[in-house]
């Protein structure tokens, strides 16, 4: 009794909602533009030159927390003086878990770099272009 219930209203919704369908494809409606739609580039270039300066102080700060000393959490160096502890203790797991890790972080400083680069490239175009950029 319960299964043939559950049967029933699971095919009355379903009709339901082919119904519905069929009646929004029959009646030819179009889709609401898109929001990208709005602008004629697509690019997203003005938001993007409203957030440049947001986005430059997130770069200069990520990368001053990389570069720091060994008391600075965060820091390349304070990273590699947890290598060289672990190291010196012969925990070997751990050294291999840091090192890993160290390297990774290691690499983020280049690809901060260029980015902060980029960056200030996308500044002068939104300067040029009269959107709001003042980094």
């Amino acid at each position: 009794m319960r299964t043939r219930n559950l049967v029933i209203t699971s095919v009355a919704a379903c009709t339901a909602l082919l119904g519905i369908a069929g009646t929004a494809a029959a009646t030819g409606s179009t889709p609401a533009p898109s929001a990208s739609a709005k602008s004629p580039t697509g690019d997203g270039a003005k938001s993007l030159c409203k957030r440049a300066p947001r986005i430059d102080k997130r770069l200069t700060k990520a990368l001053h927390r990389l570069q720091g000393n060994a008391e600075v959490r965060g820091s390349v160096a304070r990273l590699e003086k947890r290598v060289a502890n672990a190291k010196a203790a012969g925990h070997n797991e751990i050294e291999t878990f840091l090192s890993h890790k160290l390297a990774h972080r290691k690499s983020l400083v280049p690809t901060l770099q260029q980015r902060q680069k980029d960056l200030a490239k996308v500044a002068a175009w939104c300067r040029t272009q009269h959107h709001t950029a003042s980094s």
